[in-house]
């Protein structure tokens, strides 16, 4: 059987897939989606897989966005962070769900779910509109920009607060660096998809290779070809530069 799992971290997908292949060696995952909007993407380009693992609450949207844009048959095993009173409220018949940390037992006992679904080739009953109202009468149901970065430090994960990290970069690989100086490798492949989950009040793409937040700026220089050259505090110290194109864009960014 094909899976495809929408899940915003990355590490958390992996562990995800790994426990899968423990509990049911012939579901293979053929696709990782990291965000909505990829999962939008994906979708319209490829058939629907025989069992999808869902994040509720993704870094860029509700994951039952993608139940309004496509006619999905295939069962839905949802994946959560939520307390037990929500997921009562967002279950329903023929939808299973697993509360993370996810637990292997119940993780084999939802696949077998849906294979019994697939065999008896019947449609799942789903009804996304009463999931999807339940859901935005929940506190927390409105989009939310990411709130933390797992990283690894040998061999163990860590959360790192966005609110304290002072930049993005790409170098060979592509890391955060925090107010305090800390540095981290990113378990993301582009620094593009890292810009869709910050708040573009506080974060800056400044090139290609640096995005900024805004407290994180000390002073900026212009250069004699209207290029900007932005100090970052200490104990970074870097200078990002910014090109005259973008020039215009960040002053008004920064002057708010």
């Amino acid at each position: 059987m094909k899976a495809v799992i929408i899940e915003d971290e990355n590490l958390i997908a992996r562990e995800l897939q790994n426990k899968i292949s423990l509990v049911a060696e012939d579901v293979e995952v053929i696709e990782i989606l990291p965000s909505l909007k990829t999962a939008k993407k994906w979708f319209l380009n490829n058939s629907e897989p025989d069992i999808l693992f869902v994040d509720i609450q993704l870094s860029d949207g509700i994951s039952f966005e993608l139940f309004e844009s496509y006619n999905l048959t295939c069962p839905v095993i949802f994946t959560t962070a939520y307390d037990e009173y929500a997921i009562r409220a967002f279950k329903v018949n023929g939808v299973d769900y697993l509360l993370k940390p996810i637990d292997e037992d119940e993780l084999k006992s939802a696949i077998e779910k849906c294979r019994k679904f697939i065999s008896n080739q019947s449609k799942i009953p789903v009804d996304i509109a009463k999931l999807i109202s339940n859901l935005q009468n929940q506190p927390n149901s409105q989009p939310l920009y990411k709130e933390k970065f797992i990283v690894s430090v040998r061999n163990n994960w860590i959360p790192v607060e966005t609110k304290d990290i002072a930049c993005f970069v790409r170098e060979n690989l592509n890391y955060l660096y925090t107010f305090t100086g800390d540095k981290y490798i990113l378990d993301f492949n582009s620094l593009d998809h890292i810009e869709e989950l910050l708040d573009p009040k506080l974060f800056y793409r400044a090139n290609r290779q640096c995005i900024i937040h805004m407290n994180s700026i000390q002073s900026i220089k212009l250069h004699n070809s209207q290029k900007l050259f932005v100090l970052l505090k200490e104990p970074l110290k870097m200078e990002i530069d910014i090109s005259r194109e973008k020039a215009p864009a960040f002053k008004k960014w920064l002057d708010r």
